[in-house]
């Protein structure tokens, strides 16, 4: 069986994500597509707007086989981590041929080349990067330029779906399994676009925008039926995390994955103001909004960079959210090959080293928040559909 593997998020799951679907399908002329999204939380500190479970079912009915869970250690980290996570993940099964992802432009030939030069990061590079970062550049101009000094082309590096492919192609470099690479076109908005389009908006826009009727037009039926007013559920998930920044020291800040060069501190003498305002106060050139909230939601989760190394450097699992009813069998059959364990119950927990065991913990404890904040009681079970 030939298998294409797709790492994701779907929050929620709209018209671009099954055009991604159906193209990589058609591109990669695999046999099954297999999904690894990311659970209840996201790469940009966000919750998620839907359960797990029922996103899973709606990639499914967009065309997907199987959709498996990203880790929360790795959904809630930094581009390389959650690229790095994900990738280790789908290499473990031995039918993976192709990873396809979304992206603005490029080739597969210039995302490997693009990798090939980033894993260096030569001496060249760091200086670059170092001297347009002390001129008070931001982190992600400072990088591409730096890239762009090493003989790469920083274009391919200006937009996030790309900076998120060039990820993906260092970790399937370093992972040394051979994978294909298949870069498909996006349409429509961008991934931050915030003004809802016609028929392809982004999700960031579609989740800003939840009360709007355009809405409609831009999720299949499948997928907007689930969809809530979620603006309650959002201020608590603020109130949360304000809450735990508030009882957590500086020294265990610097524990979270991009806290660095005193980030701390400023959050720690921020932490009385409104959760936008604390964002907003320690936002700057060297730190985007979206890191903020990354740190201040893996803060919430307890997800640390110590625990995160070792879970990627140890055999961990397949934890399938949903699966395909016409093709369970043979999907199922194909990553049942994986060098780790299938979890589709919860006595397969037992086949677990103790820092898998671990990782998984947190999975579910990241799942048991996300409950809470919604105030719902789910039951935690792959779905058929």
């Amino acid at each position: 069986m030939k298998i294409c593997g797709i790492i994701c998020e779907f929050n929620p799951f709209h018209n671009g994500h099954a055009y991604i679907l159906e193209e990589a399908r058609r591109l990669s002329g695999c046999d099954a597509l297999v999904c690894i999204m990311s659970g209840s939380f996201t790469q940009r500190g966000d919750i998620c707007i839907v359960d797990k479970y029922l996103r899973a079912t709606h990639a499914v009915k967009g065309g997907a086989d199987c959709v498996i869970e990203l880790p929360a250690a790795f959904a809630v980290a930094p581009a390389e981590i959650f690229a790095s996570g994900a990738v280790k993940i789908l290499s473990s099964i031995p039918d993976l041929d192709t990873l396809a992802f979304g992206c603005e432009s490029g080739s597969d030939s210039d995302f490997i080349s693009a990798a090939k030069l980033l894993l260096t990061e030569s001496d060249a590079f760091k200086s670059a990067l170092r001297r347009k970062l002390d001129e008070g550049e931001s982190y992600i101009k400072s990088y591409a330029f730096a890239f762009e000094s090493v003989g790469g082309n920083a274009e391919l590096l200006s937009k996030p779906n790309n900076t998120l492919g060039v990820e993906y192609a260092k970790a399937v470099l370093r992972n040394g399994k051979a994978v294909r690479l298949l870069p498909v076109k996006r349409v429509g908005s961008g991934y931050n676009d915030g003004e809802l389009k016609e028929n392809f908006s982004s999700a960031s826009a579609i989740r800003n925008n939840l009360s709007s009727h355009l809405i409609k037009s831009n999720m299949p039926d499948y997928s907007i039926n689930d969809l809530t007013d979620f603006s309650d559920e959002n201020e608590r998930f603020y109130s949360f995390m304000r809450l735990i920044l508030s009882r957590s020291s500086p020294e265990k800040l610097t524990q979270v994955y991009g806290c660095t060069d005193g980030l701390e501190n400023s959050l720690k003498n921020q932490q009385d103001l409104p959760f936008d305002e604390i964002v907003r106060s320690a936002t700057s050139k060297r730190f985007t909004t979206s890191r903020i909230k990354r740190i201040l939601c893996a803060n919430f989760l307890d997800l640390y960079r110590s625990d995160c190394e070792k879970f990627l450097n140890t055999d961990l699992y397949l934890s399938p959210l949903a699966v395909n009813k016409k093709s369970a069998d043979k999907v199922l059959s194909a990553i049942a090959k994986s060098a780790y364990p299938v979890l589709t119950c919860g006595s397969d927990k037992m086949k677990l080293n103790e820092i898998a065991k671990a990782c998984k913990e947190k999975d579910d404890f990241a799942y048991m928040q996300w409950q809470q904040i919604v105030g719902k009681n789910l039951k935690s079970k792959m779905l058929s559909v």
